[in-house]
């Protein structure tokens, strides 16, 4: 008997000595997995994503098909699952709700997730997104959209990498998150619209989605340097997710934070017209990274070989680092606007 209680006070005391260490992993800097993030990479994957075998990855198109294929090999490589209460990697969408706002004749398609559980608050869930589709081939040429939005859909796949391997390591993220690759942008944000109206997980758990649209350029408006990035949307409805990307970009990464688009009279509307807008709607603090517009935004020149590789590698951590402090704070940004 007293074999026994010597034996379950050990038991009982390397458990707790175990919660207390799991309870004190450091995970307040990120700049080790922020390097994870490489233009070696980028590239390597970019010019898979935005190559003339997908034929421009239009909404529901076989060559969309074959990229989001692709994707979901490069998730299983790196160790990261389709998120849990999923039976695979595809959200499908019907062919009846693409076609619902306006008949374009569009197939069924399909969102494209991944997911890293939580340690802490598993329950909570930032998303991370960025639309996988374009415009197809119009005249005989391939829109291969490498900056629209392949710049985004492969910055997703690498922040997802750079998490994993923290994961790996036993620095995972306190809060869930979910990778999220849209369908139907270019036809009027249909695959986040469905999401959000079909999400996986509780739109009252979602804490942040953190969107990626076009971040591998610069416009006229930076001629002389490509170290920037325009920041939407992050204080329309959280001052705590304003200032989480202006904390993270000074202590990390440094990049120009430009706001010009982010004035609700600016003409663009770019507010609105990408997906983070499905989640803002909802009263989800969002950020839209963008570049701005170049000569071949829809254009056929749209390739690969212009990226501007450093500059995408930058403001993929710049979107990472901002996602680890949103994973690992204590609390959620808080909704201290109201939805517009």
């Amino acid at each position: 008997m007293k074999k026994l209680v010597i034996l379950l006070l050990i038991t009982s005391a390397f458990s707790c000595k175990n919660a207390q260490l799991a309870a004190s992993k450091d995970n307040s800097d990120p700049t080790k997995y922020m390097k994870v993030i490489t233009e070696k990479d980028l590239k390597t994957m970019l010019y898979v994503v935005a190559s003339d075998e997908m034929e421009g990855r239009e909404t529901g198109s076989k060559g969309q098909k074959k990229a989001g294929l692709y994707m979901i090999d490069q998730y299983k490589k790196n160790g990261i699952s389709f998120p849990k209460g999923a039976k695979d990697y595809y959200q499908p969408i019907p062919a009846a709700f693409l076609n619902a706002r306006r008949n374009e004749n569009l197939p069924d398609s399909e969102n494209i997730w991944a997911y890293i559980e939580g340690s802490e608050k598993p329950d909570e869930v930032l998303v991370i997104s960025a639309h996988y589709d374009h415009v197809g081939i119009k005249n005989g040429d391939v829109y291969n959209g490498a900056d629209d939005d392949g710049s985004g859909t492969v910055a997703v796949m690498e922040i997802a990498k750079a998490f994993a391997k923290a994961k790996k390591d036993g620095h995972g993220p306190k809060r869930s998150i979910l990778f999220l690759h849209v369908t139907g942008e270019e036809h009027g944000l249909h695959g986040s619209r469905y999401y959000s109206e079909n999400p996986l997980f509780p739109i009252a758990n979602t804490i942040t989605d953190i969107n990626i649209d076009m971040i591998g350029r610069r416009d006229v408006e930076h001629a002389k340097s490509n170290n920037y990035v325009y920041v939407i949307g992050a204080d329309r409805l959280s001052t705590d997710l304003h200032n989480a990307v202006v904390s993270q970009n000074e202590k990390y990464t440094k990049v120009d934070l430009d706001f010009k688009f982010n004035d609700p009279k600016d003409p663009n509307h770019f507010y609105e017209r990408s997906d983070h807008y499905n989640f803002a709607k909802y009263g989800i603090p969002a950020v839209f990274f963008f570049n701005g517009v170049h000569e071949d935004y829809h254009g056929k020149g749209d390739e690969p070989q212009k990226i501007e590789y450093d500059a995408l590698t930058k403001r993929a951590q710049l979107a990472f680092v901002v996602a680890w402090d949103l994973a690992n704070r204590e609390n959620r940004p808080v909704v201290d606007k109201p939805v517009k």
